[in-house]
């Protein structure tokens, strides 16, 4: 078994426990491995260990990787996306994660329309409102998803939030239980779905998925450190 092989096995490991401990169907949890400054090689080790599913940050690096390896595994975006690259997010992602702000939500429509396809997005929310982060502010959200749901090749499938860093997961819950009750309110006032919640990373995933985490970005974890 090779490194990366076991990394995998042990991160689905602790999200199974997280899940079984929160009375939650680890099935509802997905493992989004982010691939960024990650070379071919080691994210084909990774998917031969059955991984299906990959983060990207940046458009060029990401277009490299789904040119060599295509859409047999799936390719999230979850980093920043500039309003002016909206449509290599359309051609090349099957979800945006951080959809900050109407207009780049409605940059993606356009893009989609011209492509024919349904963009499944995600509304960013910056819930401890850092300046050095993206997102909207609680008090947008309902607005926000309002809007983008009138957006007819959009499909907003739910909330994304990268709150602040801290040493111990602890301190990090009550963000992600802010954002799930966030969801829920948005649920009521909205009447949209809105399944998914996109948190956690590799140093508080455990803690996510407890407090309802459906997709968590994992890659250090994984890859081990960056460069």
């Amino acid at each position: 078994m090779t490194s990366i092989a076991h990394n995998l096995a042990a991160v689905k490991s602790r999200i199974a426990a997280a899940a079984l401990r929160a009375g939650r169907d680890p099935e509802t949890v997905q493992l989004v491995a982010v691939s960024k400054t990650v070379d071919l090689e080691r994210i084909r080790q990774a998917v031969a260990a059955g991984q299906t599913l990959f983060g990207e940050n940046y458009l060029q690096e990401a277009r490299e990787k789904v040119a060599a390896l295509g859409h047999e595994v799936g390719w999230h975006l979850v980093g920043h996306l500039q309003t002016n690259k909206a449509r290599g997010g359309v051609e090349l992602f099957d979800l945006i994660h951080a959809v900050d702000r109407l207009k780049l939500a409605q940059a993606l429509h356009k893009a989609a329309t011209a492509a024919g396809k349904v963009q499944d997005v995600l509304l960013q929310v910056n819930l401890a409102g850092e300046e050095t982060k993206s997102g909207a502010a609680p008090g947008e959200v309902l607005a926000l998803l309002k809007a983008m749901a009138r957006l007819a090749h959009l499909r907003v499938l739910g909330l994304m939030t990268m709150p602040p860093f801290f040493a111990d997961p602890e301190q990090v819950r009550p963000y992600f239980r802010a954002l799930r009750e966030l969801r829920d309110q948005a649920r009521e006032m909205t009447g949209l779905p809105l399944p998914e919640l996109s948190m956690g990373m590799s140093g508080d995933f455990e803690v996510a998925v407890e407090e309802g985490a459906t997709l968590v970005r994992v890659g250090t974890a994984i890859f081990g450190s960056r460069a």
